[in-house]
């Protein structure tokens, strides 16, 4: 049977705490004891943790010997720059994005982003984090993916340095993102951007170019943003890791 994966709180040494919400859950809900046994996720690694003390509020863990990794553990880094679009349902993005492997989420203030939804993005950010690190559990990712505080597009595209920059516009006729994606070099990572309702402005996509992003289709249909955001990351993530 697999062992049930939790993402440590707080670890020192060979010791790991669970606090709040996930202690509850394990303590009232699952009736956790001293002696059981989980994969505890902790700086990046996966270790058996054997419950040392249970509380409402705090569990505690003595870690133990490394677990193999799974084979999503090795997955190439990929980040989503996503315009800030209506909040449930950039919730269910970041929640499906995190099951796919995106290492860090940086919402934006676009040009075409709702003035009420901007702001009050920033109130919402830690609900979001919320929101990735119990998808992270539930999909047995060893870390949870950054969510960082919104920054307005201009000051986003320039934070990616080498990786490979892909603006998803629904204006692109020529170049589809798999076609964008033979372009990358071995172990590089990839950086997506999705636009607001409405989409990329003209003059966004001129500043995308000028910055070095390239731009590409998901194809003839329009999709919403969280639509588009997750079929570009169910793309990069099937995309193979050995092609150079």
């Amino acid at each position: 049977m697999t062992r049930r994966r939790w993402i440590a709180d707080e670890v020192s040494g060979d010791t790991a705490t669970l606090n709040g919400d996930n202690a509850r859950h394990l303590a009232q809900v699952l009736r956790a004891r001293v002696g059981e046994q989980f994969d505890i996720a902790a700086d990046g690694r996966v270790r058996l943790g054997t419950v040392t003390r249970v509380a409402d509020e705090r569990v505690e863990f003595a870690l133990g010997d490394e677990v193999a990794a799974a084979e999503s553990d090795f997955v190439r880094r990929i980040e989503l720059l996503l315009a800030v679009f209506k909040f449930d349902r950039m919730e269910w993005a970041i929640e499906k994005a995190t099951e796919l492997g995106v290492a860090r989420i940086t919402p934006v203030i676009a040009r075409r982003t709702d003035a009420h939804l901007a702001s009050a993005a920033a109130k919402r950010v830690e609900r979001c984090r919320k929101i990735a690190k119990e998808a992270s559990q539930q999909s047995r990712r060893a870390d949870v993916p950054e969510i960082t505080e919104p920054v307005k597009l201009k000051t986003a595209v320039e934070q990616f340095g080498s990786a490979l920059r892909i603006v998803l516009a629904e204006t692109e006729r020529r170049q589809s993102l798999n076609h964008s994606l033979k372009a990358i070099e071995l172990n590089q990572p990839i950086v997506l951007a999705v636009g607001p309702e409405g989409g990329w402005t003209p003059d966004e996509l001129e500043l995308f170019s000028e910055k070095g992003w390239v731009s590409a289709s998901l194809g003839a249909t329009i999709l919403r943003a969280e639509t588009a955001a997750i079929a570009a990351l169910a793309i990069v993530a099937a995309f193979p890791t050995d092609t150079q």
